[in-house]
């Protein structure tokens, strides 16, 4: 099997905690064929898109540690078409690259794209929890979005609690997570003037407003989905003084086992999620309320194999490799049929 990892560029990898490289790790342990690029290596030649790739050397024994694996890693540099890859594995961190979906959408019959094009475009926001109805609704805190400092205003004022979480849409990883409380309204306009920046004639940044969830100052659970289950899980614990659990923003993770709530938020919108083509994906859970879905790059793979001795990698594997040879045992069937039919006719 032939593998394309369109993700961030391998220098910016940190092998002690980066989900990606374990991923490389394991498919390369497999013999597999690997290659790496970013979206800015995308291109066309003769209307074929291609990738300037690095693809990783063949190697008589890989490290078994991803580190060592890291640090050993020599590749050869090639522009390859990205038809002839059995997989393209989206590991780009955010914000999403929509040019870079464009390039892929040609070669989507030709391969199989994890997570699917489709599912990213429409995911990759914080407005995705919102589309989620039915039994999945009752897992969804009720949420504000505007760019409208008056309604913003009014949101906070006719609250039902004491406290609301504002971040800005288009931010990851924490970034621009507050706190703001009623008690604070006097401040409120400057915060907003802030966050949503333009003039106005309505341009700016559009803001979440958000309800705030009870236990949230105690950390929030991290779920990795695949194919619409969990697999994995850990709580982060915000540090001191911080709301944020990100650990990226600080936060540390400890162990955690899915309670009976937890699991059955991932009932209600596993389907939708595999429906959507969101095959891995990251959710952050507060108090049984989902918060976010991370679709572009989820991570938390080594945290969570180190916490409950798995190796979560495995099983993410195993899944690409079982959709890739059925698509190959579809094409094998519809060329034997087609093979009968020309044998018949000439006959």
């Amino acid at each position: 099997m032939k593998i394309c990892f369109l993700m961030y560029p391998w220098e910016r990898i940190d092998p002690e905690t980066d989900s990606t490289l374990r991923l490389i790790h394991e498919a390369a342990s497999r013999g597999l064929t690997v290659a790496i690029t970013t979206p800015n290596s995308l291109t066309i030649r003769d209307s074929v898109p291609h990738a300037f790739c690095n693809v990783l050397k063949r190697s008589d024994k890989v490290p078994t540690s991803s580190v060592s694996f890291y640090n050993k890693a020599q590749f050869k540099r090639s522009k390859l078409p990205l038809a002839g890859f059995d997989a393209i594995i989206m590991r780009a961190n955010p914000p999403l690259d929509t040019i870079a979906l464009n390039f892929l959408d040609s070669v989507r019959n030709d391969t199989f794209i994890f997570n699917d094009i489709d599912g990213l475009r429409v995911a990759n926001n914080k407005l995705y929890p919102a589309s989620f109805s039915g039994e999945a609704s009752r897992f969804i805190p009720t949420t504000h979005v505007s760019k409208s400092r008056e309604y913003l205003e009014q949101v906070l004022a006719e609250s039902a609690t004491e406290k609301m979480i504002m971040k800005p849409l288009n931010g990851f990883g924490g970034e621009g997570v507050i706190v703001v409380e009623k008690s604070a309204r006097q401040s409120f306009r400057s915060l907003l003037d802030f966050y949503i920046g333009g003039n106005a004639n309505g341009n700016g940044n559009y803001v979440i407003l958000q309800e705030y969830v009870e236990g949230a100052e105690k950390g929030d659970v991290r779920i990795l989905m695949l194919n619409g289950e969990p697999i994995g899980a850990m709580r982060r614990v915000p540090s001191e003084n911080d709301i944020r659990s990100n650990i990226h923003a600080g936060g540390q993770e400890v162990k955690h086992q899915l309670n009976k709530e937890e699991k059955e938020l991932c009932k209600a919108i596993g389907p939708k999620l595999v429906r959507d083509g969101l095959y891995f994906v990251g959710l952050d859970v507060i108090n049984g309320k989902l918060i976010e879905v991370n679709v572009l790059s989820p991570g938390g793979i080594v945290r969570i194999n180190r916490l409950n001795r798995v190796k979560l990698q495995t099983q993410v594997l195993d899944f690409i490799s079982n959709v890739v040879a059925a698509r190959e045992l579809v094409v094998q069937r519809k060329n034997a049929f087609r093979k009968a039919i020309e044998d018949a006719e000439s006959i």
